[in-house]
């Protein structure tokens, strides 16, 4: 399968494995790149050194493209763009910030670079940044989320209207059908997040994997707003925070409510009362945890078969 995302990045399928906090360590990222697809490992929930770590065990598991996910808010920023270039890494997705920060900075040290936005406006200013690829990912997606709420149905062909470069899309997918359904409205490939969270090599606590598998059609919602847009399955913290909204609350209340670690909390430590349990609307259609390798290739026989149906319809 080749386009110009595989050629891009020097992969077998158009598929990323998304750098998600907690879930994408060096071993989810490895296993993802040794089936085919770009593994990432997500720098949002590594402190500098553990990156580095990260990055060596993962040039040790696989000898194929990978790359690392960087949200540009992240405090130590410089260091750990620094850790990247000293470590070889030729890879890196920004998000959560301004693309021109870093794109030429990274790119003139032979970095390709991708940046994850939400919105047409924000896929534009990517572009005129210079970055080789963007991501557009729709509120679908677990996690943190644009807040404009544009859905990947309608999100990817509006983007793919308006830019040149290759595109990616993400936010709701997990199956061959709907990476096929998501090239049909224009993507170059797909951007895999909540569907690898349920694989034996996430880094994600088992209690939270089983969290995944367990959800249905609507046990996820989009909230915080006031603070940054967040998608995660309702438990005891998110029914905390809809309390507080009833009464009125404040920003500050929130923050104090949503306090440090949550995150962590969650998907890392399994407590799920207490966690922030951050996943797609998909998750409804995760029925179980697999490897990695047999995930990808249930996706991409889907997919053709898929791709075969609709050449049997013309």
């Amino acid at each position: 399968m080749s386009n110009r995302i595989t050629d891009l990045f020097q992969i077998e399928y158009p598929i990323i494995q998304a750098g998600m906090v907690w879930n994408s360590g060096w071993r989810l990222a490895s296993a993802a790149s040794n089936s085919g697809v770009l593994g990432l490992i997500g720098a949002g929930s590594m402190y500098p050194e553990v990156l580095r770590e990260h990055i060596q065990k993962c040039k040790k598991a696989t000898n194929k493209p990978f790359g690392v996910n960087v949200p540009m808010l992240y405090p130590n920023i410089q260091e750990i763009m620094d850790i990247i270039i000293e470590e070889g890494v030729e890879i890196v997705f920004t998000s959560a910030g301004n693309p021109k920060t870093w794109t030429h900075w990274l790119q003139e040290r032979g970095v390709t670079v991708v940046h994850v936005v939400s919105s047409v406006k924000f896929a534009l200013k990517a572009q005129e940044a210079g970055v080789n690829a963007i991501v557009a990912e729709g509120f679908e997606a677990g996690g943190h989320n644009g807040r404009d709420e544009t859905t990947t149905l309608t999100l990817i062909p509006m983007v793919k209207e308006q830019i040149q470069i290759p595109l990616i899309a993400a936010g709701g997918i997990a199956t061959g059908k709907a990476m096929l359904a998501c090239m049909v409205l224009g993507a170059d490939g797909v951007q895999i997040g909540s569907r690898f969270v349920a694989s034996k090599e996430s880094s994600a606590h088992i209690n939270f994997k089983n969290a995944v598998v367990n959800a249905k059609e609507g046990d996820t919602q989009l909230t915080l707003k006031e603070l940054a847009p967040v998608r995660l399955i309702k438990n005891k913290f998110y029914n905390e925070v809809q309390e507080l909204y009833k009464k009125g609350a404040t920003v500050d209340e929130l923050k104090t409510l949503l306090g440090r670690a949550r995150a962590k909390k969650g998907m890392f430590e399994g407590d799920l009362d207490e966690g922030e349990l951050e996943i797609g609307q998909i998750s409804g259609l995760i029925h179980d945890i697999k490897p990695v390798n047999k995930i990808v290739k249930e996706i991409i026989t889907e997919f053709e078969e898929a791709k075969n149906q609709l050449h049997n319809l013309k």
